[in-house]
């Protein structure tokens, strides 16, 4: 446990209430500005009837009022953007405080675009979706630190990167002020940024010609505007008509291909003013982790660090966003608009392309890191896990007390639970409703966020480096004419071809072989899970089949039974949720039946 529980949340308060006052001190500020704005305009208007209707005063005088108006205006703009910021920040810690109050859910991202149904375990775990393990985590504010994220939580790390990405999070994790300023830049900003095809622009071929050929376009543009100007004074229109038959030239041989580098740029300068203002954030932090220090000196290369060069394309993609209005239209034959914004374009990606994948990885980098960071300060006695060495190829389990970091404190019960060399299989009996499949998702969604390198809902975890095989639910495909069973051992099926690879895995199953009757399951079971113990796979089966729990004799010593039991009360039926030795001796089915006026 790292310090007391209610510590994060009293900072947060205080931040809040902090902003809070800023943003009621901006109010009153922006009525006292709007006052005098209205009193400067009565004033000019004073001021006309003196110059015009009286001439009591010279027109000079309206100078006054029209610059303190201006001024008023700058200040209250001022006002404005600060009281933005100090609402922004307030939402922060708002946010903050309902994931620590466990009333998070709906209010972040929650990584549709991540979701992948034939993944062993991300949709079992609820690692994505609303309510979902990813919007409790993430805080990133760019595509690159969502999309590194939710790689980490569908990939496992190997465990040299999980014990650098511990320490590195122990560190990150007291800088609230940098996440602060991290969560408010920008805020205002309408993002849309593509990093893949981005990259993809970036490290392309160039197209158009370089060197000498953009002075040449430079002062065919400025051999226009001498051609107007003279155009003006002189009335000839030769000169200009010499130089736009030369642009036009120039157009037939580059337009094409001006607006295929401008069409390749997929996102706005908003977008790169975001990633800018980010870059420009975390090169000014210090940082005392090596990693960390590495990272920010490959952020700042030479003179001119990330975040400057990409706040210059920012600048180029504002004129390749006019591209399409009606200015850019006008300016094409004089100016050779879009030749020259391509060029440009071009002359950055020449110099910086190659960059700009691994600024995005770096960025992505940090982002996923402060978003664990922030996960593990806002649940101070959530710990992290320790690692072991396996032992002849065999996974490690063992974590205490451990409970599902998405359901709320007060509802959470948590259970302790091992696996090792000695009991490689729980299987574990229990009726309906008794807390199986949560107890699933307790060990698996507990294994992601320790292979992720985050802290872990429990008293304490100790495991070996881990694969994760999930099948916990089952729907039949009317589509794709498929039965949930069919659905299921297809499933069961990439769990098996998972389990071969060097990493141990620890497999779930829910209700095992539940779509078919009960000598088959039994005999499917036991096949299945001795065809697990054979590739090093250890795990845990759940089943409300007692007939299932006999196949321990055939499995061997490595198989334990335990369960889950309920209890009726008050002709209500009750259940504690917590794991006991052997198996069940009563089944609900038929309770619960009568309960709901079933008679049988």
């Amino acid at each position: 446990m790292r310090g007391n529980v209610a510590e994060p949340k009293a900072e947060y308060t205080k931040r809040l209430e902090k902003y809070l006052k800023t943003v009621a001190e901006k109010d009153r500020v922006h009525v006292r500005v709007g006052y005098l704005k209205l009193a400067v305009i009565a004033a000019g208007l004073l001021l006309v009837w003196g110059v015009l209707g009286t001439h009591f005063v010279t027109a000079y005088w309206l100078i006054a009022p029209v610059t303190a108006y201006l001024l008023l205006t700058i200040w209250h703009g001022r006002v404005f953007e600060e009281k933005g910021r100090a609402e922004t920040a307030a939402e922060f810690y708002r946010k903050g405080i309902a994931r620590i109050e466990d009333r998070w859910a709906g209010s972040g991202p929650t990584g549709e675009q991540f979701r992948d149904a034939n993944h062993v375990y991300a949709e079992d775990l609820d690692l994505f979706g609303r309510g979902c393990l990813f919007e409790l985590l993430s805080t990133a504010r760019l595509p690159m630190g969502e999309k590194r994220l939710a790689n980490w939580l569908r990939e496992g790390a190997e465990v040299g990167t999980i014990l650098e990405r511990q320490k590195l999070i122990e560190e990150l994790r007291e800088k609230l002020d940098l996440r602060e300023d991290l969560a408010v830049t920008g805020e205002d900003l309408r993002v849309r940024l593509n990093p893949e095809s981005l990259i993809d622009w970036a490290e392309g071929k160039s197209i158009l010609p370089s060197g000498v050929w953009r002075s040449v376009m430079v002062l065919l543009a400025m051999g226009a505007t001498a051609g107007i100007v003279y155009y003006v004074e002189t009335a000839m229109l030769w000169p200009l008509l010499s130089v736009m038959a030369i642009e036009a030239v120039v157009l037939a041989w580059l337009r094409r291909r001006a607006h295929s580098v401008i069409e390749g740029v997929d996102c706005n300068a908003e977008g790169l003013l975001l990633f800018s203002d980010i870059l420009e954030r975390l090169e000014r932090e210090p940082f005392a982790a090596p990693r960390l220090q590495a990272i920010a000196r490959e952020l700042k290369p030479g003179n001119e660090p990330a975040s400057q060069v990409i706040r210059k394309f920012a600048r180029i993609v504002y004129w390749i966003d006019a591209n399409d209005g009606v200015l850019a239209k006008m300016f094409e034959l004089p100016f050779l608009y879009s030749v020259q914004v391509g060029m440009a374009a071009e002359a950055w990606r020449r110099r910086w392309g190659s960059k700009m994948q691994r600024w995005a990885e770096l960025t992505g980098e940090m982002e996923a890191l402060l978003s664990l960071a922030a996960y593990a300060y806002e649940h101070p006695a959530d710990p992290l896990p320790e690692f072991v060495d396996a032992k002849d190829g065999v996974g490690f389990f063992d974590g205490e007390e451990l409970g599902h970091p998405l359901i709320a404190a007060e509802k959470c019960v948590r259970n302790s639970v091992r696996l090792d060399a000695k009991t490689r299989v729980l299987l574990v009996s229990g009726s309906n409703m008794s807390g199986k499949s949560t107890f699933l998702r307790v060990v698996g969604i507990n294994t992601v966020l320790a292979m992720a390198g985050a802290p872990i809902r429990g008293k304490r975890l100790r495991l070996t480096a881990l694969r994760i095989g999930t099948r916990i639910r089952s729907t039949d495909s009317l589509q794709e004419g498929r039965s949930s069973f069919y659905t299921e051992i297809l499933h069961i099926r990439k769990v098996f071809d998972e389990a071969n690879g060097a990493v141990p895995m620890v497999f779930l199953f829910d209700e095992l072989l539940e779509g078919t009757n009960s000598k088959d399951r039994r005999i499917g079971a036991e096949g299945l899970i001795k065809g697990l113990l054979k590739r090093r796979a250890m795990g845990i089966v759940t089943t409300h089949d007692l007939a299932l729990t006999e196949i321990a004799a055939a499995v061997g010593n490595v198989l334990r039974n335990m369960h889950f039991e309920d209890q009726v009360v008050d002709g209500k039926m009750r259940f504690d949720y917590k794991l006991r030795d052997g198996v069940v001796e009563k089944s609900n089915a038929l309770e619960l039946m009568r309960l709901i006026g079933l008679e049988t």
